[in-house]
């Protein structure tokens, strides 16, 4: 008969062999178990080092490339941009430094710096997008019909460009007797027909962007500024499961297409606009007519970035910098140096801004 001295000299038993178990088994494994140890851990110290040693040759590389850069960059550039009058937007959270640094290169390509619109982070909150899109519609006065449609991003990015004078200026104007054109009275007036400067101050006074400089009606091209890292996402994920697309990235996006549409424009920031969520990635990813590079911040990233502007000003933008997608690091061949013309001034605008200008 089974009682309970039975189920405890069982229970006994069945610790003393485990127990007895524990110490043949860590006795017999643990010369071996200790070795496989230490020889994982000096592979993989080996392993930490060379990679060690690798990113500080790859820094040194890219230093030396900055240094390189910089050096030749006078050459590089030289006349890229020459007469062309350049328009900088920073989107909000863009790096100062990096804006300077890009403007820097701009005027040393022979470019002028015409003003700064600064986004505001009003101009990017979601609560505000109706007050935005009636604000367009208000300063729509005298504008032509091409960016009355979209929603209020689309509206307030057709605006914004006409003010800076990037939309295509009217065509076949009928010369007068003194062989200028009829609509030259206008020619003050952005190229949807508004006027650029209340435009641009109706927005600022709203406070959804600041102004520097005189960037109305002057832009030849426009440089638009990345924010320094990507845009906070939305909140509800997408339907496929993925993180909700910034809604930062929605509310800048049209203003790079709308100046990339009718002339010559540039989108530039670090790689981590090119990363997920970021500016960069979407203008690529949804084939905006900007041109991107994602490698500013750094001597190497700005040249590149002015060359890939320069070579927007021939009608061809593409993408260069580090990200995925991109055509290169900087644009190959680099784009000419713009010439004079017969007269010894510079090529004007033309009517169709896509159009390389001529030599």
């Amino acid at each position: 008969m089974i009682d309970f001295r039975y189920h405890l000299v069982s229970i006994v038993a069945v610790f003393l062999a485990l127990t007895v178990g524990l110490v043949l088994g860590t006795t017999m494994l643990q010369d071996p178990l200790l070795n496989t140890l230490k020889s994982e851990t000096s592979e993989l110290r080996e392993q930490s080092e060379t990679l060690r040693t690798e990113k500080e040759r790859a820094e040194s590389l890219n230093d030396g490339g900055d240094q390189m850069a910089a050096v030749y960059a006078e050459d590089m550039l030289d006349r890229r941009l020459d007469g062309t009058g350049v328009v900088v937007v920073s989107a909000p959270g863009a790096d100062e430094e990096v804006r300077k640094g890009l403007q820097a290169r701009v005027e040393q390509a022979g470019g002028t710096v015409e003003g700064h619109l600064a986004l505001a982070d009003k101009y990017i909150d979601p609560d505000q997008a109706t007050f935005v899109g009636e604000l367009a519609d208000q300063l729509a006065e005298g504008a032509d019909e091409s960016g009355a449609g979209g929603g209020p991003y689309e509206r307030a990015a057709a605006r914004l460009a006409d003010a800076l004078g990037v939309a295509p200026e009217p065509e076949g104007g009928e010369e007068g007797e003194d062989g200028g054109s009829e609509d030259e009275e206008g020619s003050e007036e952005g190229g949807g027909g508004i006027d650029g400067e209340a435009v641009l101050a109706g927005f600022a006074e709203a406070g959804l962007l600041t102004v520097e400089g005189e960037p109305a009606d002057a832009a030849d091209a426009v440089l638009v500024v990345a924010p320094a890292t990507p845009f906070p996402a939305g909140a509800s994920p997408s339907p496929e499961g993925e993180a909700a697309e910034p809604p930062g990235n929605d509310a800048v996006l049209p203003l790079v297409a709308a100046v990339g549409e009718d002339g010559p424009a540039l989108l530039a920031g670090d790689a981590s606009a090119a990363g997920t969520g970021g500016l960069i990635a979407r203008v690529r990813r949804e084939g905006a007519p900007s041109a991107t590079a994602d490698a500013t911040g750094r001597s190497s990233g700005d040249v590149a970035a002015v060359l890939a502007l320069a070579e927007a000003m021939e009608g061809d933008p593409g993408h260069y910098g580090t990200g995925e997608e991109v055509d290169g690091f900087l644009p190959d061949p680099p784009p000419p140096a713009r010439e004079a013309d017969e007269t010894g001034e510079r090529t004007e605008k033309t009517a169709d801004r896509r159009t390389p200008q001529a030599g």
